[in-house]
């Protein structure tokens, strides 16, 4: 017997998919925590509550890396955009390099979150790592927080000799909101004539702001960021116009017409996450657009999985998948 359907708006869904069991016995303490559906009166104790990132005597991971502050011009009437910059000391050339765009729906985070992750690929492949900070949602709308993205990008580019940076082998990486900027600003990077990176690495992206696919629909309620807290993302950074005719693909990269000619990817998702069919449907464009994607959809996980439940087996394959497409791109070879 086929499973039931119910119509969604525009989409026909059947049940959800079932939780990985590592995860799914997690699920319940990482909820209680942070509800399923997050809503917008929710932010300001959300970013009082997001755990801190790794200090700068973490970063340095036992004298292995310098940590520095640095910050680039904003885009024009805008404030300088805060960066950290993490260099292997041992290093006697110019390094390859992630460019990393943080996470947090749009409206919470800043260059530390997340961080520890990219470190342990700085740690493995002996990587510089440039972290920017972007002015947060709703305070500031699009464009302000891709525009900071891209901005940062600039300089890293412009003072790639100083940084002790290979502009030639710099990765765009990015977690959900991060992973939509970095997609984001590889597109406009392309359309501005602007730097070249080698790749664009997107963990979970949050893509596509009409939030109206099959699998947004199915995790409603359940899981880890589910329909309604993608609302409160994108509401967040696009007020009224979310959803609408007019969102530019600066804002939501679904709403690129034209996807050649841009970085080789990488994305990952969950099968039992909100944006798994938004993941699924930009690494096939790319495809046909004659572009190089490598996709992965975890079975049974759920958003932030690797990051949330840090020692499940399918977490630690997929941190090993992301670093080994990394080695492969970059041609990295030792540690730091």
């Amino acid at each position: 017997m086929s499973a039931p359907t119910t119509r969604r708006n525009s989409v026909e869904t059947g049940p959800p998919p079932p939780f990985d069991p590592e995860l799914a016995a997690e699920l319940p303490s990482l909820t209680a925590s942070v509800p399923s559906s997050i809503t917008s009166d929710m932010i300001p104790e959300l970013r009082r509550r997001s755990p801190r990132g790794p200090t700068d005597e973490e970063l340095c991971r036992h004298g292995a890396f310098t940590v520095e502050e640095r910050s680039a011009p904003g885009p024009p009437g805008a404030p300088p955009v805060p960066l950290l910059v993490c260099r292997p000391t041992r290093a006697a050339a110019a390094t390859a390099a992630v460019y990393y765009i943080h996470g947090g729906g749009m409206f919470f985070g800043d260059n530390r979150s997340g961080l520890a992750d990219i470190m342990d690929w700085a740690g493995e492949l002996a990587l510089s790592v440039v972290s920017v900070e972007y002015r947060l949602a709703p305070e500031t709308p699009h464009p302000g927080p891709v525009e900071d993205c891209y901005a940062g990008l600039l300089w890293t580019v412009a003072r790639a000799d100083d940084l002790g940076i290979d502009p030639d082998r710099l990765v765009l990486a990015g977690r959900s909101a991060g992973g939509g900027l970095a997609a984001a600003v590889a597109l406009l990077a392309r359309d501005r004539g602007g730097p070249r990176p080698a790749g664009q690495l997107l963990v979970s992206p949050m893509l596509d702001d009409r939030n109206d696919s099959v699998s947004g629909w199915q995790m409603s309620g359940r899981g880890v960021w589910d329909r309604a807290s993608n609302e409160t993302g994108w509401a967040a950074l696009l007020g009224p116009a979310r959803g609408g005719p007019d969102v530019p693909y600066s804002a939501a990269p679904a709403r690129a017409t034209v996807l050649s000619d841009l970085p080789a990817a990488y994305l990952d998702v969950g099968s039992a996450e909100t944006f798994r069919d938004e993941s699924i449907a930009y690494a096939d464009r790319l495809w046909r657009a004659g572009g190089q994607a490598e996709l992965h959809v975890w079975p049974g996980a759920f958003h932030n999985f690797d990051a949330l439940v840090p020692r499940a087996r399918i977490s630690r394959e997929a941190r090993r998948a992301r670093l080994g497409w990394l080695r492969r791109l970059l041609g990295a070879q030792g540690r730091a």
